[in-house]
């Protein structure tokens, strides 16, 4: 006889330029994805049975996370009890640590929760940085983590009016790309939050006289479409050029095409951050959690 399995929920964060995506790839594949890596840790645990992990944020590849979510069932020998939660985020990343992945933290959850449909929100951050009239002038520490303009400076105002009318509840279909999927799935997404402010580099007060310029472009809401985060960001870098004006947002929006969007327009994978995950304090608030 086996102890029952324990579902746990681990948040985790990792460098997303080394993998094909954050989901599972065949293993004979020459790049993989995050996931692979996180279920051959779990298996050097010794398990009864395979570890498959469930992730609550789908990423491509490319995009990093500064924290994701998943969940997973273990299940060990008879008569060996669950591991508590800080011996399983030890023994993970010590499985983990030729990986730019690390398990954050792990809660026991009861068996009914999941990681993608129990959560409340996601949070994206995509970064730029201005004042790139050549590649070469990118940091070194900032490359594959921010999409780097040429421009010495955008219209900041116009992207903020035309992310405002980004928020609320819309159809998003203009901002998605066509997968496999898209007829699954539908369209209407509400945005809680489209926020763009300036921001900082990687030590960058020691090359302030290069006239580099970093933002953060912030974006909240339950879920999201493919690639739409990609999409918005485009669209509002095309705003602060000056190639779009803040209504074309709204009329992209009202088309409801996702072959009206303009072409070459899409921000590319590098400058994306998944934020975080939420979740309620009920579901992570296991009768072992609620008494520590």
């Amino acid at each position: 006889m086996s102890s029952p399995p324990t579902r746990y929920l681990v948040f985790f964060q990792y460098w997303g330029t080394k993998y094909s995506g954050v989901m599972k790839t065949l293993s004979d594949q020459p790049v993989l994805g995050v996931q692979n890596h996180l279920e051959q840790a779990a298996q050097r645990l010794r398990p009864v049975a395979p570890v498959k992990f469930f992730i609550s944020s789908r990423t491509d590849t490319g995009v990093h996370a500064l924290c994701n979510a998943a969940h997973f069932d273990i299940q060990r020998a008879a008569g060996k009890p669950p591991f508590p939660e800080s011996v399983l985020v030890s023994a993970l990343n010590y499985h983990l640590k030729t990986e730019p992945i690390c398990i954050l933290s792990a809660y026991r959850v009861s068996g009914n929760f999941h990681a993608r449909f129990s959560a409340l929100s996601r949070t994206y951050i995509y970064r730029l940085v201005t004042g790139c009239s050549h590649h070469s002038e990118i940091p070194v520490f900032e490359r594959d983590l921010c999409w780097a303009l040429s421009e010495d400076h955008l219209n900041v105002p116009a992207m903020q009016e035309a992310a405002s009318l980004l928020l609320g509840t819309h159809d998003f279909s203009t901002f998605r790309s066509v997968s496999t999927d898209m007829p699954f799935k539908s369209p209407l997404k509400t945005l809680d939050r489209a926020e763009i402010r300036p921001s900082s580099g990687f030590m960058s007060h020691h090359y302030e006289y290069r006239g580099l310029q970093f933002w953060e472009l912030e974006f909240k809401s339950r879920s999201f479409l493919y690639r739409q985060v990609r999409r918005m960001v485009g669209a509002l870098v095309a705003v602060g050029r000056g190639r779009l004006a803040p209504y074309h947002i709204k009329e992209l929006l009202e088309i409801r095409d996702p072959l009206a969007y303009p072409l070459s327009t899409m921000a590319p994978a590098a400058g994306l951050f998944l934020k975080s995950v939420e979740y309620a304090e009920a579901d992570v608030e296991t009768e072992d959690n609620a008494a520590k």
